[in-house]
């Protein structure tokens, strides 16, 4: 007869591959396993090399054990915004075990109450009354400070507490969730690596960007956790990992043999990697004004978008070690990257058109503020894929456009407009729209409908919300979240990489910082600095104002 923290290899086996609505109940006294797990003791299933253990995509078995999620930071709004909301998207989709406990942790002293109290209004609009009830009923709260080592003590306590009345398995599993500033994660670190790890089970540490604000400090922060954490127990979130078309990157590269013969420089003219915004800094100037454009997006976001789009094939993209095998691939692709100089760069810096306020207008942005709030870069790949190929990494506040998208912009065809006897054929682009409303689409030259024989450019369109549209399409952060409870890192930035993406960028941002290099005024709604254009025509970049995709949405 099995007891309820004694599951057979079976069980956990067959909860790997069938997903949450199909967990297995407490056996009853009729039911066998094949084997006896003796008393205490982690089962054999658990027992597996490094590269197996919760590398499959698939497995749940965290499921089956004791769980605690830690939110260190729960006061603060990145963590009801984001953390509690995901967090509650993974509780009702099942993916969170009833006896799951979510203790928040904070400086603010506060009662449970309140803290629910307080989350209410960000969850009302993902789900049903009663299932926020429910998981709102699983948070708990605790105030102390980040480097009080007996207020963590305490904490440790009441989380033993917490895993006894549990009882799912003799396995305990704490995730601890840092939604706090990177100035107090070595005293949080410190502080749970002295007093609170899990005495029985894993314990992970997840971490938010920004990680440090250029390579010396992110060393120093990297070494710092690296003294209390192996690699393997630290997530650093990056939520652009987690979104649907990023991730379907991989699978678009590798899972469709025409496209690795044209994804070179011998058929690639420039790649354009874009993120805009249609609203300015809002009030939070204060906050942006310390990072900037660069150090908000591009040094993070699109990088890590443009090592996935340019990396060489991985030795796996899924299955056992697939998690450090697209890290490898991924770093190997960084180090081609020579540092950006500011000979490389276009920067903006927007201003009102007598409707909106312009940057300098924020109340919390200095009046003689150099921060650039626009960057459009050209990044150089040396390796024998890419040689000579231009990179345009764009991103900016207060544009024409909400928008992120990669643009792979291929070669003319040879003689096109001798053959055609006309102007000059369009190149032939795959775009891939990131957000809003995903989409994959091919730009292709069709002859002109009608009695007309001229090319003509339309496009090969796949709009997900239309091709897709009951499908479960979760945030980036529960994705993410999901990631981390199945020990699945590959989603996730490894200290190398996070150290060769700072190389590529610290030495402009440090140039910047300096005043070899000044943000050129830009109107609010505009497309940026007319400068950025041209920097890009004069790399390579054709851009036809004559086409414009067209929302299949909108005819209906």
């Amino acid at each position: 007869m099995t007891s309820r923290t004694n599951r057979s290899d079976e069980g956990r086996t067959n909860l790997a591959t069938r997903g949450p609505d199909h967990l297995p109940s407490s056996p009853s006294s009729g039911s066998q396993s094949r084997e006896e797990e003796p008393q205490g003791r982690t089962p054999r299933s658990l027992m597996r090399s490094p590269t197996s253990n919760a590398e499959t995509l698939d497995s749940l078995e965290y499921m089956l054990d004791n769980l605690i999620i830690v939110v260190i930071g729960a006061s603060g709004d990145l963590a009801k915004k984001k953390t509690y909301p995901s967090l509650f998207d993974l509780y009702s989709h099942g993916y969170l075990p009833e006896h799951v406990v979510i203790m928040g942790y904070a400086r603010s002293h506060k009662t449970k109450d309140e803290l629910r109290d307080q989350l209410m209004p960000f969850l009302s609009d993902h789900g049903e009354a009663s299932k926020i009830e429910e998981f709102l009923s699983k948070c708990m709260y605790k105030s102390g400070g980040y480097d009080d080592r007996d207020a963590f003590a305490s904490l440790h306590a009441d989380l033993l507490d917490y895993e006894a009345e549990q009882e799912a398995s003799t396995t305990s599993n704490r995730l601890f969730y840092f939604a706090v500033p990177p100035n107090v994660f070595l005293d949080a670190a410190r502080s749970i690596h002295e007093t609170a790890v899990s005495p029985s089970g894993w314990t992970r540490i997840v971490v938010e960007k920004p990680f440090g604000h250029d390579y010396d400090s992110c060393k120093e922060l990297s070494l710092g956790l690296a003294e209390l954490f192996t690699e393997d127990q630290l997530y650093r979130i990056d939520h652009y990992l987690g979104k649907e078309m990023v991730q379907n990157l991989i699978c678009l590269r590798f899972a469709n043999e025409f496209l690795e013969p044209l994804w070179n420089r011998n058929h690639v003219q420039c790649v354009l990697i874009t993120f805009k915004e249609d609203f300015g800094t809002q009030g939070r100037g204060g906050y942006f004004d310390k990072s900037g454009i660069i150090r908000d997006i591009l040094q993070n976001h699109l990088t890590q978008v443009l090592s996935l789009v340019a990396m060489e094939p991985p030795v796996r993209v899924s299955g056992p070690g697939h998690s450090h095998y697209v890290r490898d691939a991924k770093v190997q692709l960084l180090e081609c990257v020579p540092p950006v100089t500011v000979e490389d760069v276009v920067l903006g810096q927007y201003v009102g058109d007598g409707e909106r306020e312009g940057y300098l207008d924020d109340p919390g942005v200095p009046a003689d503020s150099q921060t650039p709030t626009f960057c459009s870069a050209v990044v150089k790949i040396q390796n024998r894929r890419w040689d000579g190929v231009p990179f345009i990494l764009k991103a900016g506040k207060a544009l024409d456009d909400r928008k992120a998208e990669i643009r792979v912009q291929f070669k003319p065809p040879p003689a096109g407009s001798y053959l055609f006897d006309g102007p000059a054929i369009p190149p032939n682009e795959l775009v891939i729209r990131l957000q809003p409303k995903e989409a994959i689409y091919l730009k292709t030259n069709v002859k002109a409908p009608g009695l007309r024989s001229a090319p003509l450019q339309s496009e090969l369109d796949l709009s997900y919300h239309l091709r897709y549209p009951d499908t479960y399409n979760p945030d980036a952060y529960t994705r993410l979240l999901l990631d981390i409870l199945r020990g699945q890192q590959s989603t996730f930035v490894r200290d190398d990489e996070l150290m060769a993406s700072w190389k590529i960028w610290t030495p402009l941002l440090h140039a910047i910082d300096e005043g070899q290099a000044a943000p050129i005024p830009y109107r609010f709604g505009s497309r940026g600095p007319a400068e950025a254009d041209e920097l890009a025509k004069s790399v390579g970049f054709v851009y036809s104002g004559r086409y414009k995709w067209k929302n299949p949405a909108a005819k209906i």
